[in-house]
């Protein structure tokens, strides 16, 4: 069992049969060992620190049809909403005041945001907090309009990749949007110079061993500086409304995996993780993690970005997401810290 897990993580490497052994054994032992082994790699390079970054949900339109998605095209049952830019800007401005340092602008592909707008929207939060990490995740974008973002002042990109397997890739989405393009955004992205971010759903329809293991071969290509994981939650209104969920033990289980095969990514314990269990976030911290989101849109709007059901912290203002967040990872050991938290090897790359 030690054998195991120090093996992969010293050779920062996994093969398929070891993924398949440590996501179906039933040994409590082997497991905990794997999370407490991850535990100690993220301490190794980032300490007892975690990471906070001001999530604010712009925009609730999506030209995508997403089987999967709460916020997909054909969801005739979502109150949509877009935020102005001074809306987004207020924003900025109270999560600066709470200690906040990177703000992450999320929304599905709303074409009313042209680049235009978006390079607008991201100079002038620049402009006004220097001091500050943009990131974004609007989806598929050209390589054009990726460096004109990265221009404009935003230094980080989430794109989700959801399944490194092309057929199953392909189970999750409609004949329109393509594999292909998802992946060539990605390098593109980490071209141009952006700290990178992708990442999957655990337990999402027909996922098994083997797309999984496709997840984390991609990890271990791209290299990416950042990985967001959590499990499938289904949403009523889209046509895996009634697919079962991801499970807490299978994500923790894949969150440590990714810390020991890839040690310096920055690794979030997700949203999704909180609303399947009530200690979820601090469970992923836990298990390798070292990143948290607490929410900065406005509370009117937050429960019109519902991509999934029963999204916790709905209902909180900015200050309690961020005191309420503060709280429950000093009950664990960790502490909060408010600066940006780049990458360890982001300087040396630019």
């Amino acid at each position: 069992m030690h054998t195991l897990i120090t093996e992969i993580r010293d050779k920062q490497n996994i093969t398929k049969e070891q993924l398949q052994l440590l996501l179906e054994t039933d040994n409590q032992e082997m497991i905990e060992e794997l999370m407490v082994c991850a535990r100690t790699e993220a301490q190794k390079v980032y300490g007892n620190k975690v990471y906070m970054r001001g999530l604010i949900e712009f925009t609730n339109y999506c030209k995508n049809n997403c089987i999967y998605c709460g916020i997909r095209r054909d969801n005739c049952h979502v109150d949509r909403y877009r935020l102005t830019k001074d809306q987004i800007l207020d924003c900025c401005q109270s999560g600066y005041r709470l200690g906040f340092r990177t703000f992450v602008l999320q929304g599905g592909e709303d074409p009313f945001y042209t680049d235009d707008l978006i390079c607008e929207i991201v100079s002038e939060i620049k402009h006004q907090h220097p001091d500050c990490a943009i990131t974004l995740s609007i989806g598929e974008k050209s390589r054009q309009a990726y460096e004109r973002y990265f221009s404009a002042g935003a230094e980080r990109y989430l794109l989700r990749h959801e399944t490194a397997d092309k057929a199953h890739y392909e189970k999750l989405h409609p004949k329109e949007m393509s594999f292909d393009n998802r992946i060539r955004c990605l390098h593109d992205l980490k071209e141009i110079g952006y700290q990178t971010g992708c990442g999957f759903m655990v337990g999402s329809p027909y996922q098994t061993v083997d797309t999984l293991y496709e997840d984390l071969c991609l990890i271990k290509e791209l290299e990416p500086e950042m990985c967001g994981i959590g499990p499938f939650i289904p949403q009523a209104d889209t046509p895996f409304g009634k697919e079962a969920a991801g499970t807490l033990e299978m994500t923790l289980r894949l969150l440590s995996i990714i810390r020991l095969i890839h040690p310096t990514v920055l690794l979030p314990a997700t949203t999704a993780l909180g609303t399947i269990h009530p200690l979820g976030r601090e469970k992923g911290i836990l298990a390798g993690a070292n990143v948290v989101m607490p929410n900065l849109s406005p509370v009117g709007v937050r429960k019109k970005y519902l991509l999934y059901d029963n999204k916790i912290c709905t209902g909180e203002e900015a200050s309690e997401c961020c005191g309420c967040m503060m709280r429950r990872m000093q009950g664990i050991g960790y502490e909060v810290v408010v600066d940006r938290g780049d990458h360890p090897l982001y300087d040396k790359k630019r």
